[in-house]
């Protein structure tokens, strides 16, 4: 049974500040992957039980953990692939560029429409897809290793409750659509790092194409889906790059993130390219 009311049907207190949202996905996400790791595995407990189609819908949540290992290779690989001039998609001028084109194009058209369906704005969709990147290199990416540091015995799971009461100062930022950091967290060091590695890698990708300008078109018809690739995760993180070097006020990002995601950075780069 659906039940889509126009009146709420109950009313509740989400995370205004990104690390709340994070450690809350966090929290989920271990809590998916315990239940599919366990003996009440949908997969294996409703064999016979419920139809094999519930079961595939019910290892899509209990799988989120799993999501962070390809997005983290897309992030990661491409772009440190092309500081080291190694290729990994067909070339623009190739027909096997088309397969790549459809299905970006065909995911990201029905989740548009779907969004619009929904309710919801082309601004927030875009905010939306911020956050599933957000998340699947961090909350999901923890999760997955505190589950396996628990199977093997080394750790135990903590319930970590998420804060819902904010300052006055937090409130008002979220009021006007910025994103909470204000805070030390291993969850913000990944992310600055990942999107300062980015940022190099649209750089150094600029770079080969303006100072070589007789072989300008090579460049991009070789490297053009990675050098779009690392163009779309730059502009995905623009909010991180105005707290890392423009915000001023109390949300921005810690000085001691800052410097660490720029070591991390360049020492990544420079492993890459030498």
């Amino acid at each position: 049974m659906f039940l889509d009311p126009e009146r709420d049907g109950f009313l509740g207190v989400a995370p205004i500040t990104l690390l709340q949202l994070l450690v809350q996905h966090k929290r989920w996400t271990e809590g998916h992957l315990q239940v599919f790791l366990s003996k009440y595995c949908p997969l294996l407990y409703g064999y016979k039980k419920i139809p094999l189609k519930l079961r595939l819908a019910y290892c899509a949540y209990n799988l989120w953990a799993a999501n962070c290992l390809a997005t983290l290779y897309y992030v990661v690989v491409p772009c440190l692939c092309l500081l080291k001039g190694i290729t990994l998609f067909p070339k623009i001028s190739s027909p096997w560029v088309l397969p790549f084109g459809y299905v970006a194009f065909s995911h990201h058209a029905y989740s548009l429409g779907e969004f619009l369906w929904c309710g919801g704005t082309f601004l927030g969709w875009c905010n939306d897809q911020r956050m599933w990147l957000f998340k699947r290199t961090t909350s999901y990416l923890f999760a997955s290793f505190e589950s396996i540091l628990k199977l093997l015995g080394y750790s135990q799971l903590a319930f970590v409750i998420t804060t819902k009461v904010a300052d006055e100062d937090v409130s008002k930022r979220y009021d006007q659509e910025m994103i909470e950091f204000g805070v030390a967290s291993p969850m913000f060091d990944i992310l600055a790092t990942l999107a300062i590695l980015n940022l190099l890698g649209s750089f150094g990708a600029i770079k080969k194409v303006t100072m070589h300008a007789d072989k300008g078109f090579k460049v991009l018809d070789q490297f053009g889906l990675q050098i779009l690739l690392c163009l779309v995760l730059v502009t995905i993180n623009l909010p991180v790059y105005q707290a890392l070097f423009f915000r001023m006020d109390k949300g921005k990002m810690p000085s001691s993130v800052t410097y660490k995601s720029i070591i991390f950075a360049l020492l990544a780069c420079t492993l890459a390219v030498y």
